[in-house]
């Protein structure tokens, strides 16, 4: 299985950082995304994460460090929480961990809206920017 790295770039900086790995089953979001057509963006990542699920049985752990994401990204971001809350409730091992800016509190809202949606434990820590 292949690895997904996207780096970000001053041409499209509405894009967000990613970086799947196959070998340590840890995928990492960073930066913002609120980029047009988010679900082409995501469903690559969505569908890796599901061929992982599928042919592993390994841990997988989500690393979310979006200091923004707009709507169409929120609904995609819980898609990716969903695909995994479902590996979880097989018996698979998932951690998800949420980094949050310390300048934007109304980020922890939103993690717990996504945590009461997916019914996933998300673990918040802080990191500034």
């Amino acid at each position: 299985m292949d690895n997904i790295t996207l780096k970000s770039s001053p041409d499209t900086p509405y894009f967000p950082e990613v970086n799947f790995d196959a070998d340590s089953g840890v995928c990492e979001i960073s930066g913002e995304s609120y980029m047009e057509e988010t679900y082409k963006f995501y469903l690559p990542l969505i569908n890796w994460i599901k061929d992982y699920i599928k042919n592993t049985n390994n841990k997988i752990e989500l690393v979310i460090k979006l200091i923004y994401l707009n709507t169409s990204s929120t609904k995609c971001i819980l898609d990716m929480l969903d695909v995994l809350k479902e590996y979880q409730d097989k018996g698979g091992d998932v951690k998800v961990i949420w980094y949050y800016d310390i300048q934007d509190p109304d980020m922890v809202d939103e993690v717990e809206d996504f945590e009461v949606e997916s019914g996933i434990k998300i673990e918040l820590r802080k990191f500034e920017p």
